[in-house]
């Protein structure tokens, strides 16, 4: 069975929208390398409609951070939207998910290959987790105070219990904790 993972950049306020707008300044090279040896074992990407639209346009023809470029640009790609249609689907190795997302997981799971990551959508995270899909959530704390922005969690969510599966400091203070659901 295969894995499915998210990893949000989090403030200490708990925003987890926009992180380029208030994570830049503590990025640092193991984070880095975090995030890379994560996707070395990812083989397939899950996509929200608005992720998938910005992603698009600027993804494809970035000349920084050359290295999550060629893994986003070259890996598979599925969107999860009630509004996009098949041809609006152009860059590469992308797919628009046909029918019930959950159900598309399942199946996917079910399947063989590498861990299957949900990227660029609060939205999706939040169903699958809730849904009991997520195997681990990676969420990523910058020592900063975002001010504004969209939470991960909000006031109504269901009681969902987590387990810290291990968790580190890096050099800039990012604290990188990794969490798997606890039933």
């Amino acid at each position: 069975m295969r894995k499915v993972t998210a990893g949000l950049f989090h403030s200490l306020d708990g925003v987890v929208e926009s992180p380029n707008l208030w994570q830049f300044d503590s990025f640092d090279d193991e984070l880095g390398e975090e995030m890379m040896t994560t996707l070395a074992n990812v083989e397939t990407a899950l996509l929200g409609r608005v992720g998938y639209l910005e992603w698009a346009q600027y993804w494809p023809n970035a000349t920084q951070d050359l290295d999550f470029a060629g893994f986003i640009n070259g890996v598979e790609k599925f969107v999860a939207s009630e509004t996009l249609k098949p041809e609006q689907i152009t860059w590469a190795n992308s797919k628009l998910i046909e029918g019930d997302f959950l159900d598309f997981v399942r199946g996917l799971k079910a399947g063989s290959g590498g861990d299957i990551a949900s990227m660029a959508s609060i939205s999706l995270v939040r169903e699958l987790l809730f849904a009991g899909l997520m195997d681990e959530l990676v969420l990523i704390t910058h020592p900063v105070i975002a001010g504004e922005g969209r939470h991960l969690f909000e006031p109504g969510d269901p009681t969902t219990r987590l387990e810290l599966v291990r968790g580190r400091t890096t050099s800039k203070g990012n604290v990188i904790q990794v969490y798997r659901r606890k039933d």
